[in-house]
């Protein structure tokens, strides 16, 4: 297994499914407490018994994984609650204990289990970068797949990228768009940048028209856009779903993809630069036609003040005022 694996369980499960293994998918539909994983977290079992992702910190997966085994056997889906007491969440690193609820469902044709053709629409849907909500109701098991602006309830969490229950008693499983950082210029900063961003879950690229900066030496194994900055931001097409960092500290770089990513609407622009630095960018943006409102979207001195000096700690400022504005606003 790859090391993203655990972000690609749906993937995985269809994966089992079609090489004759048998496949369930165990879903957090509920938490109350200090659950460990939110609504949505998945756990995928295979009908030989191998097993992907977590519903919780290790505390219920044994039991979960039997019930899925028996949910192939009989293609019954189940509705689990687990009560997870504050010395078995201690045994397994937790501070309290909480209560979940877990839904397990057999992949495969049958009245009640998940059908192979939804778990595919929903697998190519991600591969798509489209958003799309798995809807289930563990009552009837009534199943749809919903986009965005087909239902009320969906397009609110699609909004606040939150799986849960709704008071119509469907669960909604949301999948949105993967997390995108772009980073403009091969700086050091670059460096620990991309790798914190990829253990947060978002996909990176880096941009830098330098072929020595950006070269596949100095960031092995990333995606590199060599065009100038202005004209790869464009054609990556930042959306809702992603960051764009600059880090060049050069103005003839750094403006450009500024101005592209100021157009767009990524969630969050955070630009390198001293103070005074910024002030200067300031006043290039407002004589190139835009207004405050628009150039206060820019984070600058990029990142959070905890005091950073090396590559790697701005790198993690950077990171904690990205993941500060994505989850709060």
């Amino acid at each position: 297994m790859q090391a993203q694996d655990h972000d690609r369980i749906p993937e995985i499960a269809l994966g089992w499914h079609q090489q004759g293994k048998g496949a369930a998918l165990a879903t957090v539909v509920e938490t109350w407490g200090s659950a460990p994983r939110q609504a949505g977290s998945q756990l995928a079992i295979s009908g030989d018994g191998q097993i992907m992702g977590s519903v919780s910190g290790g505390c219920v997966e044994g039991a979960v994984v039997t019930e899925a085994m028996d949910a192939m056997a009989d293609g019954l889906p189940r509705l689990l609650t687990f009560g997870v007491s504050d010395e078995t969440a201690f045994a397994v690193g937790l501070a309290c204990g909480g209560t979940i609820r877990v839904l397990v469902e057999p992949v495969g044709e049958g009245a009640s289990r998940l059908p192979e053709a939804m778990l595919t629409q929903l697998v190519a849907a991600r591969a798509e970068r489209r958003a799309l909500a798995y809807a289930v109701h563990p009552q009837t098991w009534a199943r749809d797949l919903l986009s965005p602006g087909q239902d009320a309830g969906a397009d609110q969490r699609f909004r606040s990228d939150k799986s849960g229950m709704e008071e119509d008693g469907r669960f909604l499983a949301i999948h949105n768009a993967p997390l995108r950082l772009i980073v403009v210029g091969a700086v050091h900063i670059a460096q620990p940048l991309l790798t914190i961003a990829r253990a947060c879950g978002y996909d990176p690229t880096l941009i830098d028209p330098r072929g020595a900066f950006g070269s596949a030496e100095r960031f092995p194994g990333e995606t590199i856009v060599e065009d100038w900055p202005d004209e790869a931001l464009a054609a990556l097409m930042p959306d809702a779903r992603t960051a764009i960092v600059t880090l060049t500290h050069d103005s003839k770089l750094d403006d450009p993809a500024i101005k592209v990513a100021l157009a767009s609407d990524c969630f969050y622009l955070g630009c390198l630069g001293s103070t005074r630095t910024h002030a200067k960018r300031v006043e290039r943006l407002h004589e190139a036609g835009f207004d405050a409102a628009t150039i206060a979207r820019i984070h600058a001195p990029v990142g959070l003040d905890i005091g950073a000096k090396s590559p790697a700690e701005i790198a993690v400022s950077i990171m904690a005022q990205i993941t500060q504005r994505l989850r709060k606003g």
